[in-house]
């Protein structure tokens, strides 16, 4: 009997091509077909998603048709109560079988695996989160071992499948260890690494296939099962020319119009406009850099523009507004740094061309990098070469340690490679856009951040 696997990973709240994936998927699917998701289908940078806690997202899966979808690091980056918001779509079983709460305690609404009968075959799909620890403590959830955890689903569930599925946000570099070191998973479904790939790997008896990333291609597994799979055949094909389903785009219509007036409420208004420029120091981002400082008791505040989209024009300042100008789930982050990498950093960001780099990374949504912001320090500078970084009135030294605040993508060393050479650090738990909401209702912030804290010599 032949079966076909239609699956996606990735997505990251790119609705639009979604709504393409939808059309073709109700023009391949049969009876013997399983549609899945390896998860990260959610990202919260989206406001619909943002206003409806999640809830939407399950809508879409369910009119498509998916049978399952993997929790990847996005699904679980707003944590526990999102996550359960968005379980209670019984239609859609959401999974991971080494995602628990801090305690070790099972997540309300989290299965670790299904069991899905199709033609008379019975599959075991068992999902799988990647180990993001440090960011997944901060809301309340761990990771367990996630071959430890596949390997007590297959014990488990041992006489009761024919066909073993692991649905994976883990990355391929894990999926490949794992089919080569495990054995009892006949099909990995891959998320996570974004590659897109020509056709399925084998490994040992583990046949691995992923489809690259935001909604762009659907992919399509198909095989022959007879007392095991063969005959199978992989591909990916893109879904950029393909009608948008129409039930898609009006769950999209209404869901928006949902989140808009749960996030549209007033938080409280602004006197005048506060800009923002990638190559030019501005106040949003001095706004945001005073912040971090403020908040994590630093020595320095630094963060670069590209985390923020645009300015705030003056009167009301909704939440809604502060998605869309801070999507990125970043954290505050505290670090330990030597006065020469921040220095190293900062020259860099004199470099309009450095600004204009993709500001894209792990957690960061930018279109652009963009130039850095400081608080606590005056920068003077002449042809674009720093002569001096004064701090409280004194000269930056540079084989000083210096606390730092700022965004956990400049701690990672994120487009300012300098920037990871820290020690020491620690993360909040509230994104940047949380602290744009605090402080910018704060007068004196607010007025401090029209100060320039770069000072060109003529």
């Amino acid at each position: 009997m032949r079966f076909k696997i239609l699956h996606t990973n990735d997505i990251h709240s790119n609705f639009e091509n979604f709504a393409k994936i939808t059309t073709k998927i109700k023009e391949l699917k049969d009876e013997n077909t399983l549609i899945l998701d390896a998860g990260d289908f959610h990202d919260f940078k989206d406001i619909m998603l943002q206003g409806t806690a999640g809830a939407a997202g399950g809508k879409l899966l369910e009119e498509a048709g998916y049978d399952a979808i993997a929790i990847g690091n996005n699904e679980g980056f707003e944590g526990m109560n999102r996550i359960e918001i968005m379980t209670k779509n019984k239609n859609i079983p959401f999974l991971s079988c080494n995602i628990v709460k801090l305690d070790g305690h099972k997540i309300e609404g989290v299965k670790k695996s299904i069991i899905i009968e199709k033609g008379g075959v019975r599959f075991l799909i068992i999902g799988t989160s990647p180990n993001y620890d440090v960011f997944f403590n901060l809301m309340g959830m761990d990771t367990l071992n996630y071959k430890e955890a596949i390997q007590k689903e297959i014990e488990d569930n041992a006489g009761k499948y024919d066909i073993c599925i692991l649905l994976s946000h883990l990355g391929l570099r894990e999926d490949k260890d794992i089919a080569e070191t495990m054995e009892g998973i006949d099909i990995i479904i891959d998320g996570h690494s974004h590659i897109l790939m020509e056709e399925p790997l084998v490994i040992n008896n583990t046949i691995l296939h992923m489809s690259g990333c935001y909604g762009e291609n659907l992919g399509i597994f198909e095989f022959e099962y007879e007392k095991g799979i063969r005959d199978f055949s992989g591909i990916n094909i893109k879904i950029e020319n393909t009608e948008m389903d129409k039930n898609i785009l009006n769950l999209l219509k209404i869901n928006r119009n949902i989140a808009e007036e749960n996030l549209g409420t007033p938080l409280y208004s602004i006197n005048q406009h506060i800009w923002h420029d990638v190559v030019e120091e501005n106040p949003i981002t001095n706004l945001l850099a005073d912040a971090l400082r403020d908040k994590l008791k630093c020595d320095i505040g630094l963060i670069n523009s590209g985390v923020i989209n645009g300015g705030i024009r003056k009167g009301e300042v909704s939440f809604k507004k502060l998605i869309e100008i801070c999507p990125s789930p970043l954290n505050p982050t505290y670090m330990e740094i030597k006065g020469k990498y921040i220095k190293e950093a900062l020259q860099q960001s004199l470099d309009h061309e450095v600004c204009y780099k993709d500001g894209k990374g792990p957690g960061c949504r930018g279109k652009y990098l963009g130039r850095l912001h400081i608080s606590g320090a005056v920068i003077k500078y002449k042809d674009k070469k720093i002569k001096s970084i004064l701090l409280a009135g004194k000269e930056l030294e540079e084989d000083k340690y210096y606390t730092v605040a700022a965004g956990d993508n400049l701690q990672r060393g994120t487009g300012y490679t300098s920037l990871q050479n820290n020690k020491n650090e620690r993360y909040n738990p509230e994104y940047l856009r949380i602290l744009l909401k605090e402080y910018l209702a704060k007068d004196d912030f607010f007025s401090r951040s029209f100060e320039d804290r770069w000072i060109e010599e003529r």
